[in-house]
């Protein structure tokens, strides 16, 4: 209840917040307007008594927007309701008011003072009339349903089992099941302030203060962590799992070192750090890459993409045995002055570990209608002499990389002896072109017949 509740003694009008009239001869007695106005007796009042006007105090004392009737009903609310419950305090208050306007305020102009415990009162040169004027505009925009209607809390977290065997926590009681210094209260649970006339009793005081003190601290820290956990969504463990999971490991790790920083940011705030230093990384790699293409001599962004494409293609090749043992650097090196045996250096298992048999490329081949191979995928991989053969066969390279493969799959088990007609056996192209194939490998010494028909 208000500290100072007034009431007509006529009708019993609650007249606490509204001008009214006090007698001043009468011990406390006072009238609403309507009363006064219509003369109304009662007891010893009489109508012709001197009477004073009672005033309320609506001018700012303390902040421009707030008049002195409600400085004092503020106080009245939270002397009625307690501190922290801001609601009950603002809908006591109305006239406008939100339940942030009022903890602001509050905080403000009393605790914040620089003459604490006392508000500090600053000259307003406002018209009356003028503030008036203002606090009516106020009071219309702010409707009665959006005044008598609660603020909508927010939804605990619902009791799963994640919260419950994860994390431990009570969305009911918004507490875990083991807390920050969770044996804190253990050091308070015997602390009592009875009389001590002892010598020492100011020592023992102190002493009790500052474990109380200490314990403060620990209720602040535990807060303080509550704060992190519930403002970041720490509590919702599978959907905070899957997120990191879409990341590459670079940005996890990354994600990973900044973690330490959650404790100083809000959410959202963040939020925006993390994604800044993601958008960072990926803006130092599109420089590296730009770095080694300008490196590589590319001026030109469809030389680099294409620079990329052909690596990837590449990688892919060589990952790949069959296009390995294509290679010519590979042949050159292990067929060089054969004589008929396999060298030393390599053996044969080395050779026949494929994953692809024969029968993978049995079925005749699509003959390529080709003009010009100059950028057919694999070039690279070929000697000048080859990329000419195959531009005269009209062969891509990667066909022809998967026929040489064969072929020499064929020659080490034959000792490097291989017959035109063995050859059309192994590959079901054009005779022709298989005949031209085998020709041009007896002319690089790839294989040793002593007759090739």
């Amino acid at each position: 209840m208000p500290l100072n509740k007034y009431h007509c003694d006529i009708c019993a009008l609650d007249i606490s917040r509204i001008t009214h009239i006090r007698c001043a001869k009468c011990n406390d007695f006072d009238l609403c307007i309507p009363c006064f106005a219509s003369g109304s007796e009662i007891g010893t009042h009489k109508s012709d008594h001197s009477y004073r006007v009672i005033e309320q105090p609506s001018f700012p004392i303390f902040d421009k927007d707030w008049g002195a009737d409600e400085e004092l009903m503020l106080i009245e609310g939270l002397d009625s309701y307690g501190l922290g419950n801001w609601q009950d305090v603002a809908d006591y208050l109305g006239n406008g008011r939100s339940k942030e306007e009022c903890e602001k305020h509050y905080h403000d102009i009393y605790i914040s003072s620089p003459s604490f415990p006392y508000a500090k009162r600053l000259p307003f040169d406002i018209d009356r009339e003028e503030f008036q004027k203002r606090r009516k505009e106020r009071i219309g925009k702010f409707s009665t349903t959006d005044r008598l209607v609660p603020p909508q809390k927010q939804k605990p977290v619902v009791s799963t089992p994640s919260c419950h065997e994860i994390q431990g926590y009570m969305p009911g009681r918004l507490e875990f099941e083991t807390e920050y210094e969770n044996d804190a209260e253990l050091t308070i649970k015997d602390i009592n302030f009875d009389e001590d006339i002892s010598e020492n009793a100011e020592d023992v005081i102190e002493l009790k203060l500052t474990i109380l003190d200490i314990y403060n601290s620990k209720l602040d820290k535990r807060a303080e962590r509550k704060k992190v956990i519930f403002e970041h969504g720490l509590l919702d463990y599978r959907k905070k799992l899957a997120n990191e999971k879409k990341r590459t490991k670079d940005e996890r790790e990354l994600i990973n070192k900044t973690k330490a920083f959650a404790r100083l940011q809000n959410s959202r705030d963040y939020d925006a750090f993390v994604e800044g230093l993601l958008n960072e990384l990926k803006i130092r790699r599109k420089i590296a890459e730009l770095q080694k293409w300008r490196q590589n001599g590319f001026t030109t962004l469809e030389q680099g993409q294409k620079y990329e494409r052909d690596r990837s293609q590449k990688q892919l090749t060589m990952k790949n045995p069959l296009s390995l043992m294509a290679s010519d650097r590979y042949i050159s090196r292990h067929t060089k002055n054969l004589t008929g045996k396999l060298p030393q250096s390599v053996s044969q298992e080395e050779y026949i570990s494929f994953n692809q048999t024969k029968d993978s490329i049995s079925k005749p081949l699509r003959k390529p209608i080709i003009s010009n191979i100059s950028s057919a995928s694999g070039l690279h991989l070929l000697t000048l002499a080859e990329q000419t053969l195959c531009n005269q066969l009209h062969i891509l390279p990667k066909p022809y990389l998967v026929i040489k493969d064969i072929i020499f799959r064929k020659l080490i088990k034959t000792g490097w002896q291989l017959k035109k007609r063995q050859a059309r056996e192994l590959i079901k192209i054009d005779i022709s072109k298989t005949s031209r194939i085998v020709d041009f490998m007896i002319s690089q010494g790839w294989i040793k017949n002593k007759d090739s028909t």
